[in-house]
């Protein structure tokens, strides 16, 4: 008899299938930019894409400046464990729905709108207090295997449901959209806010996948100083990582 594998291997398989998939998302991703930024037998050179950044500096409007901002302050105090990442962030998030749409990003604006509703929902589960030492009921943990074959799940079931809407949104009236690199950015983010909301540590390796794919997404569509938030939102991200384990570790001594 054959032996079949166990949950461990399962959840190890799947695992390396991910992230498989995301380095070779990411690595397309970057084919396409380099073919995004070539002239007739001629690559861009950099003080082209140096002067494609400041002029798109100045055409960003101040909406998107304080978008920018509330989305940086909003990781910052998500990295801190600080309830403020929920108001702040909705600010964000609301204007994001609106850039997004102007900017045929369809699964953008699908994923501020998701952030609307998680940042409530995650404002609440948050706030809840003990009753009798009115400490925070909720905790920074680890995901147990049965969590990470969920999370995988979640994000195939939204990758897959927002890249065909997105493919048929390109074909009928969105040219510009980008359905593969979008829904990748996509499904990523409402995986990592899903477990965001629950404190769950890997919600940051979420962010991360996010925001690398986030960065030339943006960039391409000419939001820059948004491609550049999602550069500083990638630093918080590996350091929300480690000051989040370093917290788990801190009350597993306690």
């Amino acid at each position: 008899m054959p032996v079949l594998p166990g949950p461990f291997q399962t959840a190890v398989a799947l695992r390396t299938i991910v992230l498989l998939f995301i380095c070779t998302q990411i690595y397309t991703l970057l084919l396409v930019i380099f073919e995004s930024y070539q002239k007739i037998n001629q690559i861009v050179n950099a003080t082209e894409i140096f002067d494609q950044f400041i002029t798109g500096m100045q055409q960003t409007s101040w909406l998107e400046y304080i978008g920018v901002f509330c989305g940086i302050g909003s990781v910052w105090f998500s990295k801190k464990e600080n309830i403020l990442v929920y108001p702040v962030g909705l600010v964000n998030t609301i204007l994001y729905i609106y850039i997004s749409i102007k900017g045929k990003l369809f699964g953008e604006a699908s994923v501020n709108l998701y952030y609307t509703v998680m940042s409530i929902y995650g404002w609440i589960l948050w706030s809840k207090r003990d009753a009798v030492k009115h400490e925070a009921i909720l905790h920074i943990t680890y995901s147990s295997k049965k969590e990470w074959l969920q999370q995988l799940l979640f994000f195939a079931v939204f990758y897959v449901a927002i890249y065909f809407s997105l493919t048929w949104l390109k074909n009928t009236f969105a040219p510009g959209a980008i359905p593969w690199a979008d829904a990748f950015a996509s499904a990523t983010a409402y995986t990592g806010m899903w477990l965001m909301a629950k404190k769950k540590i890997e919600s940051w390796i979420w962010w991360i996948a996010t925001n690398c794919a986030s960065i030339p997404l943006y960039f391409i569509k000419g939001y820059v100083f948004t491609s550049v938030q999602f550069a500083v939102l990638l630093i918080l991200a590996f350091a929300g990582l480690f000051e989040w384990i370093e917290k788990r570790r801190q009350l597993n001594k306690a």
